[in-house]
C-alpha cells in the first residue's frame, strides 16, 4: 500500500510536524533558570507564555500599563520563546538606558528589519558593535552635522513647506487630510536632501511602501517569537510581501545610485566645484562604498538600508506628531488662539516675506505645545526594543542574556507621580521647565536615551515646529460638517506609530494680515 496516497496522510503528516515543532520548542525553552529572581509578571501558559494576555482589541501600551499596576514597574513576560521585560517607570527606564545601557544596546532580530533594512544593516535595528559605531559616526558627523543641516535642509524645508501652504490655500474651504499632505511634504524634504534632484524619486511610491510595509508587519509574526523553529521563518506570512516591497523601493534607490555614480565620474579636478555644497546624503554615503583603502566600507545594500532609515524615521514620527498637535489645538480652541497669536506676532514683526525657521526660538508657547504633544501622544509609545547581551542584575532581579527590554514611554508620560493632571493637554506645564527631550530626564523620552537615542532629534523637532508654525500662521482651522470641538474624538490606533484612529480632516480659511 502506498502511504502517500491515503486521504488521511496530509493530516497525519501535519500532525507529526506539529508534534516535532512542539518538542523542539520544549527542548529549547526547558532550561534550568533562576526564575525566582526574575521580575514579577502575570501567569504564563506552556509554550506560548503570555501571548494570550497581549491579544485582543485593547491597544498594547494600554494593556501593559494596566498589567504594570498589578505586577510592578518592572514586569517579566514570556512572549512565545522570547523573555521580555517591560519598564513602566522613569527609574527602571534609567536602569535600562543608562545604568545598564551598554548591556541593552543591541536590538532583537525580527522579520521586518531582516528584510526591509537588509539583514539589520541600518542604524536603527543593527546589532550593537563596530558597524553600528561607524554608521552612527557618519550620521552625527556627516549626515546631520550643523553645517549640512543649515546648508541643505533649511532651504529645502522652506521651499517644500511653502509649497504645502500654497496647496492648502488653493483648497481653502475644503476638508483636507492633514496626515496625507504633511507626510508628502516631509517626504519631499527628505528626498531632496537625500537624493538631490526632486525628480529623482517618486515620493508617492516611497510613501506607499512605507505604509504597506507597516501594514504587512502588523499583527503576530510567529517567526519573531519562536526563533528556534526555523520552519516558521520559511512559512512566514509577511516575509514574501516585505521582500516584494523592498524590491520596489530598491529599484528607486538603484536608479539614484547609478545617476550619482555617473555624475561623479563626469566631475574632474579642473571643475573647481565646492564639493560639499553639492553633496546630498547619497553622495556622502557613496564615499564609503567598497572603500577598500580605509578601515570602514559600506555595500550598496548597506547604503540603501541607511537611506530607508532616513525615510521611515523622518516621515512617520514627525507627521504623527503634527497631526496630534493639530488635533489637540482643534480640541482646545483657547490654546489654538494663543498659539496663533504668538506665531502671527513673531512672523508679522519680522515681516511675512522673511519667514524662516530661525524665528522658532521666539515662539515659546508653540514649542511648549510640541513638547506637550510628544508627552501625551508619543509617536512611539514603546521605544524600539533593546536586547541584553549578557546576564545582569537590576534592583535584585536577574535579567538573563537575550532578554528583550521594552520601555512604555506612553505609560511613563501619564504617570501622576511625575505629572500633574497627566491626562490633560496643558502646554503651560513646560514654562520654565528644565525637562528636555535629549534623554536626560527619564519621565519624558520621546526620542529615547543612551547610546541608541535618535540620531536626528534636531532635524525632527524643526520639521515639526516649523510646519506647525506655518499652518497656524497662514490659516484658521475648523472641523468639517459642523462638528463641535467638544464632540471631537482623540481615539488612538497603533501602527508603526501611535496615530489617530480616525484620520484628521480640517477645513482651512486663509488668515489675512
Amino acid at each position: 500500500m502506498d502511504l502517500l496516497k491515503l486521504p488521511s496522510f496530509p493530516i497525519l503528516f501535519s500532525f507529526l510536524l506539529f508534534l516535532l515543532m512542539v518538542l523542539t520548542i520544549l527542548i529549547k525553552t526547558t532550561k534550568p533558570s533562576s526564575s525566582s529572581k526574575l521580575p514579577p509578571g502575570p501567569w504564563k501558559l506552556p509554550l506560548i507564555g503570555n501571548i494570550p494576555q497581549l491579544l485582543g482589541s485593547t491597544l498594547l501600551h494600554h494593556k501593559l500599563k494596566h498589567l504594570a499596576t498589578k505586577h510592578g514597574p518592572l514586569m517579566y513576560l514570556k512572549i512565545g520563546q522570547i523573555p521580555t521585560i517591560i519598564a513602566s517607570s522613569p527609574d527602571y527606564a534609567k536602569e535600562i538606558m543608562r545604568t545598564h545601557d551598554l548591556n541593552f544596546s543591541s536590538r532583537p532580530q525580527i522579520i521586518y528589519s531582516q528584510v526591509m533594512v537588509y539583514d539589520y544593516s541600518d542604524i536603527g535595528f543593527c546589532p550593537y558593535g563596530e558597524y553600528w559605531r561607524q554608521v552612527r559616526k557618519i550620521f552625527v558627523q556627516e549626515l546631520f552635522n550643523p553645517t549640512r543641516v543649515e546648508s541643505i535642509f533649511k532651504p529645502i524645508r522652506k521651499q517644500e513647506l511653502f509649497g504645502l501652504v500654497e496647496w492648502i490655500g488653493l483648497n481653502e474651504g475644503l476638508a483636507i487630510n492633514i496626515n496625507d499632505k504633511v507626510s508628502l511634504a516631509l517626504c519631499s524634504i527628505i528626498s531632496r536632501a537625500t537624493c538631490g534632484d526632486k525628480k529623482r524619486v517618486n515620493n508617492e511610491e516611497i510613501l506607499y511602501v512605507l505604509m504597506k510595509s507597516v501594514e504587512v508587519s502588523l499583527g503576530f509574526e510567529v517567526a519573531d517569537y519562536f526563533p528556534s523553529v526555523s520552519l516558521f521563518s520559511y512559512i512566514s506570512r509577511s516575509k514574501p510581501k516585505l521582500l516584494k516591497l523592498r524590491e520596489r523601493v530598491s529599484r528607486l534607490f538603484d536608479k539614484v545610485i547609478e545617476e550619482h555614480q555617473v555624475k561623479k565620474s563626469t566631475i574632474t579636478s579642473d571643475d573647481n566645484i565646492d564639493e560639499e555644497s553639492f553633496e546630498d546624503m547619497f553622495d556622502v554615503l557613496l564615499k564609503y562604498y567598497n572603500n577598500g583603502g580605509n578601515r570602514f566600507s559600506l555595500t550598496l545594500d548597506n547604503i540603501k538600508a541607511i537611506v530607508w532609515d532616513l525615510y521611515s524615521a523622518g516621515i512617520e514620527t514627525s507627521t504623527t506628531t503634527i497631526e496630534w498637535a493639530m488635533a489637540e489645538l482643534i480640541k482646545n480652541p483657547i490654546i489654538m488662539k494663543k498659539a496663533q497669536e504668538e506665531v502671527r506676532e513673531v512672523f508679522n514683526r519680522k515681516g511675512s516675506s522673511n519667514i524662516d525657521e530661525t524665528m522658532l526660538s521666539e515662539m515659546t508657547y508653540l514649542i511648549s505645545i510640541v513638547k506637550e504633544t510628544m508627552r501625551l501622544h508619543p509617536s512611539l509609545p514603546f521605544l524600539i526594543p533593546r536586547e541584553s547581551q549578557h546576564d545582569c542584575e537590576i534592583n535584585g532581579f536577574v535579567i538573563p542574556a537575550k532578554t528583550r527590554a521594552m520601555v512604555n514611554v506612553w505609560a511613563i508620560a501619564r504617570d501622576p507621580k511625575y505629572w500633574t493632571e497627566p491626562e490633560s493637554f496643558i502646554p503651560e506645564r513646560w514654562f520654565n521647565s528644565s525637562i528636555d527631550s535629549k534623554g536626560n530626564h527619564f519621565e519624558y523620552l520621546p526620542f529615547g536615551a543612551g547610546r541608541r537615542i535618535c540620531a536626528g532629534i534636531s532635524l525632527g523637532l524643526v520639521n515639526v515646529e516649523f510646519t506647525l508654525a506655518l499652518l497656524l500662521y497662514h490659516f484658521n482651522w475648523k472641523l468639517p460638517n459642523g462638528m463641535k470641538h467638544e464632540d471631537f474624538d482623540m481615539i488612538e490606533s497603533l501602527g508603526a506609530t501611535l496615530k489617530r484612529k480616525n484620520v484628521l480632516h480640517l477645513i482651512p480659511t486663509a488668515y489675512i494680515n
